[in-house]
């Protein structure tokens, strides 16, 4: 069982409808008024609603024709995901100046144990009030805070404060807290394993908690069974880590129109590397594992992958193999979707020093390194000047010195 705490010191902050929050941000005139993100072509879907819109029930990941049926009023804005990871950046850097334990779950989302900030700050629901003021006044945004002894119980009553709130679970009401709610708020449960509770005359937590062990684990198996009856007890005893491993980067686009023809998806798979290589670049990675994804017009999907033997973070070699994953797929049934995700990934090499011309092997890394500088230089000229200021790299560095 979870240990006792005499204070709940985990917060969950969630930034409220993120990047329509962002846009009514820095356009006035889209305060109080429905606002959708998202792609804004015939197959675009819904990435972030405002509350106003989803008054009209926009949610998330609906087809941005739905949307403009349900909500024909709204402003339909594209997204601009580097102000969002410009916000994002603001926002953290406010947590993490209340305790280094900040575990970033996405761009809008992150726990904090603060069990060692109380003794200077006040108690969990105190530092909490002073997150969400602190955010709203130096980031302009507004956070729904949780707060709890667990994460998982943390997240969740992050989950009922919204929009605009916060949530305490005091230590000791946290079952009675969980009783009434229903199973599907529990990690883990999705529609098939609520249906199987259902026939067990089980739909809330309350419920759920009563039952024995093996009754549980009879009808849903050891893992899942173990696992729910544990969190309705709210045992989580997963500690908020600061640092989480990047394990991949990716970059994907869907288009308004099927692609048919190779050029057509050779063209489109340039950019998106391009965009890949830069967020790689940018975390300080490189990469051994490129992943060729795509969906077809029936929305079948295929993946196709290549490890290669030596990490590179160089736009010309990701691209050549993805050109060559890219061979095995028949661009003329109609391409819906082309994808690029990164893995294997490894701190990236710090730069040599001086280098010995005269050796072969010295020569070809004297021209990696050459190639790997334009293409931070061409990374530096975008930051400043925008994204389409310089063409892709890949483009302009055909692979020859």
């Amino acid at each position: 069982m979870p240990r006792p705490e005499t204070d709940a010191s985990i917060l969950h902050v969630d930034l409220d409808a993120f990047y329509a929050s962002v846009e009514q941000l820095d356009d006035p005139a889209l305060r109080g008024r429905p606002v959708v993100v998202g792609g804004l072509g015939g197959r675009g879907v819904v990435a972030a609603a405002s509350y106003e819109a989803r008054a009209f029930g926009v949610r998330s990941a609906m087809p941005m024709v739905r949307a403009r049926r349900a909500c024909p009023q709204a402003a339909f804005v594209s997204p601009r995901f580097d102000r969002y990871q410009e916000k994002s950046r603001e926002v953290m850097a406010v947590l993490e100046s209340v305790t280094p334990l900040v575990e970033q779950l996405s761009i809008d989302e992150a726990f904090l144990d603060v069990r060692g900030a109380r003794r200077l700050l006040g108690s969990g629901v105190e530092i909490a009030r002073t997150v969400r003021s602190r955010v709203r006044a130096e980031a302009g945004l507004v956070a729904s805070v949780g707060v709890a002894t667990t994460k998982f119980l943390a997240k969740l009553a992050g989950d009922l404060s919204k929009p605009d709130g916060l949530l305490a679970v005091e230590p000791g009401t946290e079952e009675v807290f969980l009783a009434p709610l229903p199973v599907s708020r529990l990690w883990g449960v999705g529609p098939a394993t609520r249906k199987r509770l259902e026939r067990m005359s089980v739909t809330t937590i309350g419920e759920l908690a009563v039952l024995p062990e093996s009754a549980l684990t009879a009808a849903l198996g050891p893992s899942l069974g173990q696992k729910l009856l544990a969190l309705a007890h709210n045992d989580d005893p997963r500690p908020v880590v600061p640092e989480r491993e990047t394990k991949s980067i990716g970059a994907e686009e869907t288009f308004a129109v099927d692609l048919r023809t190779r050029d057509a998806c050779d063209h489109e798979l340039v950019h998106i590397v391009d965009r890949v290589v830069a967020r790689l670049r940018d975390a300080g990675y490189e990469a051994r594992t490129i992943t060729l994804k795509v969906r077809y017009a029936n929305f079948e999907t295929k993946t196709r992958a290549r490890t290669l033997p030596e990490a590179t973070l160089l736009s010309t070699a990701i691209l050549a193999t993805a050109r060559e994953l890219l061979d095995a797929i028949d661009c003329e049934r109609g391409v819906r979707l082309l994808g690029v995700s990164l893995s294997h990934l490894a701190p990236a090499s710090a730069t040599q020093g001086t280098l010995d011309l005269g050796d072969a092997e010295t020569v070809d890394d004297a021209r990696h390194q050459r190639r790997e500088d334009v293409e931070r230089a061409v990374d530096a000229v975008r930051e400043r000047f925008g994204a389409s200021a310089v063409g892709p790299a890949s483009v302009v560095a055909d692979g020859t010195s």
